[in-house]
């Protein structure tokens, strides 16, 4: 089953919204689906798609744990509480094309904002899309530079149509995917996807995005959002 579908119908986005407790869980309101997502590789070890491995019933509300500690995964079960954990926000909330690098090609463009990179490594196939970008002028390259770009599930890559400028991305229902990966034997991030506004703990509302991803191992550098810390 393909990750970007949660069902025959797409959900509204209206009322979704994911929430940060101070030091504490991830509060999900508006009946946003909640699915896990198993990253496969190919035999070169290259991420290549996502398989839906389980949906959980649909419920309005739940808290989902960002400590790491809980007995009770994906959900919060208060352990964040004993010793006290500190959840401190340190992602800057700039907006994505404040920050990104730019890497031009003739068919395409390629915007990198490194600091959100989650490690799903679908960027790592046929040469990466970085090097893709560049021969962009080969259908086959701007194929899959397009794919892999949209794969990234932390939105860290965005491909931009030459000429146009139009942003080059994956239609997803908005949902929240628990990404495994297998291959690494670890649990991924959060996937929040098809543009649900993630609220920080005092109040202001990170910018909206069509993907981000959200630390659950309560190890990130760059709080609430993943940066690759559960790889360790």
């Amino acid at each position: 089953m393909p990750a970007k579908k949660v069902s025959s119908g797409r959900p509204s986005k209206e009322g979704m919204r994911v929430k940060v407790l101070k030091d504490g869980p991830f509060l999900v309101t508006g009946g946003v689906p909640l699915v896990e997502d198993a990253i496969i590789v190919d035999e070169d070890g290259d991420a290549i798609e996502y398989h839906r491995t389980r949906e959980y019933p649909l419920q309005q509300s739940y808290a989902l744990c960002r400590c790491g500690r809980t007995k009770d995964p994906p959900f919060c079960d208060g352990a964040h509480q004993k010793p006290r954990w500190d959840g401190t926000e340190m992602a800057k909330g700039e907006a994505y094309l404040k920050q990104p690098e730019r890497i031009e090609g003739p068919e395409l463009d390629l915007t990198d904002v490194e600091e959100l990179c989650a490690a799903a490594r679908f960027c790592h196939r046929a040469g990466g899309t970085w090097n893709l970008t560049v021969n962009s002028d080969d259908p086959e390259a701007r194929r899959i530079a397009i794919e892999e770009a949209g794969d990234c599930p932390s939105g860290r890559l965005v491909v931009w149509e030459k000429g146009t400028g139009k942003a080059l991305e994956p239609d997803l229902d908005p949902s929240i995917g628990l990404i495994e990966d297998l291959q690494a034997g670890v649990s991924g991030p959060i996937w929040v996807r098809g543009g649900i506004p993630v609220e920080a703990a005092d109040g202001t509302v990170y910018e909206t995005r069509n993907r981000v991803t959200l630390c659950r191992c309560g190890s990130s550098g760059n709080m609430p959002f993943c940066d690759g810390s559960h790889m360790d």
